[in-house]
């Protein structure tokens, strides 16, 4: 994800992630920017997350960022704000692994009632009458994201596969704001048991909210070796997988079954699928027979 969003040289950026854990993707973006020309900034429910990675950034010569370190519910309290107009600050990086599905039924009604229209713009998720725990609450970190992210900014998302080719919902609201104001980058969907926890296929939503141009679909859900990790299978890519992903979608090169370079309106047409899938041409090819071949 940070080999996908840095590329060249950045200063002074500030980097975000509003559900953290313990930092292992704000690291190696700070890594792959340079730790004395970027500041990072978090919110996690988990005490114990944050306390983690505030020792993660002491590891990591980042120890300038942990007054930015918020232990915080970022859905109901956004904690970082703009320092003129009271508004939630907008940020240059953001890179995010949210929970998929979460009971919010408590303060789901409150989300409705504080002013969030313009940062929910795609709709908040209804409580359902039974499996309360099944709620997308990543529905409204991608929203949270695309509200917090800088004119000239960029971010990579973890989502579930089935958010990139939903027929209608939120899920489809997500996608058709985001091409109508011109700011995806690319979608790179994984291999299945990508994380051992969970069976979940996920995908990589990156933004950019400068790209006006084209956009990289890569499906690699073809990659990887399967191995056993505890009682669970988890896929695991090599390096030259990982390059060859990394070097696909920043070069924005179509490759044959692999990856796909399309264009807002070629999205628009496709109902906004993410899917590099659904663009790669079907070739069908003859085998010339005889008339008797043809019988037997």
């Amino acid at each position: 994800m940070a080999a996908c969003l840095v590329q060249g040289p950045v200063k002074n950026a500030s980097c975000y992630d509003p559900a953290s854990g313990s930092g292992t993707l704000l690291m190696n973006l700070a890594h792959a920017i340079g730790e004395d020309r970027c500041t990072l900034y978090t919110q996690d429910v988990s005490q114990k997350s944050s306390s983690l990675l505030r020792l993660n950034l002491i590891l990591n010569n980042l120890v300038h960022s942990i007054p930015n370190v918020i232990q915080g519910d970022t859905i109901l309290e956004p904690y970082h704000k703009a320092d003129k107009g009271g508004g939630l600050r907008k940020f240059d990086f953001i890179v995010s692994n949210p929970p998929f599905k979460l009971d919010f039924s408590d303060y789901r009604n409150q989300l409705d009632s504080k002013g969030n229209q313009e940062r929910f713009f795609a709709g908040i998720p209804n409580v359902p009458s039974k499996d309360k725990d099944k709620m997308a609450i990543y529905l409204l970190f991608i929203q949270h994201v695309i509200h917090t992210l800088a004119p000239k900014g960029r971010a990579a998302i973890v989502v579930p596969t089935g958010f990139i080719t939903a027929q209608s919902g939120i899920e489809k609201g997500i996608r058709q704001h985001l091409v109508e104001n011109k700011m995806l980058a690319g979608v790179v969907s994984m291999p299945s048991n990508i994380f051992a926890t969970t069976g979940t296929n996920v995908s990589i939503l990156f933004l950019d909210a400068a790209n006006k141009e084209t956009i990289v679909l890569i499906d690699a859900s073809n990659l990887g070796t399967k191995v056993k990790d505890g009682k669970n299978q988890k896929t695991l890519l090599s390096t030259e997988e990982e390059d060859r992903i990394i070097r696909t979608f920043n070069a924005k090169e179509a490759v044959e079954d692999f990856s796909v370079v399309v264009s807002y309106e070629e999205i628009a047409a496709k109902n906004h699928s993410l899917s590099a899938g659904q663009y790669f041409d079907v070739k069908v090819e003859h085998v010339a027979i005889t008339p008797k071949e043809f019988q037997n």
